[in-house]
């Protein structure tokens, strides 16, 4: 059993930068990849981003790529979502999730999810 508490969430200004992060429970971090999907109002959740369990492979949505950073401290059982060049669109509640094995960018495959953190972008 994992659980997961996100932080590190609120209201910046277009072009700005926030990180995020997420502590785990339990002794077993370092075996879970880790990721992170967010959700706008009105919309479906989506993925974001997912880093290995190790932290060398590492995974962007699209939308995200050049801007987002994700990373992961194993030893303090946090990942992070470090935020760049702040879109009104990246607007959504951002929530870390973790999964056995590889990272994927498939909700449904990952296993424990945290409660999320709101992150606003005002134009």
């Amino acid at each position: 059993q994992v659980q997961l508490v996100e932080s590190g969430g609120g209201l910046v200004q277009a072009g700005g930068s926030l990180r995020l992060s997420c502590a785990a429970s339990g002794r077993t971090f370092s075996t879970y990849a880790m990721g992170w999907f967010r959700q706008a109002p009105g919309k479906e959740r989506e993925f974001v981003s997912a880093i290995s369990r190790g932290g060398v492979s590492s995974l962007y949505a699209d939308s995200v790529k050049g801007r987002f950073t994700i990373s992961r401290d194993n030893a303090k059982n946090t990942v992070y979502l470090q935020m760049n060049s702040l879109k009104p669109e990246d607007t959504a509640v951002y929530y870390c999730a973790a999964k056995t094995a590889l990272p994927m960018d498939i909700m449904r495959a990952y296993d424990y999810w945290g409660r999320g953190t709101q992150v606003t972008v005002s134009s």
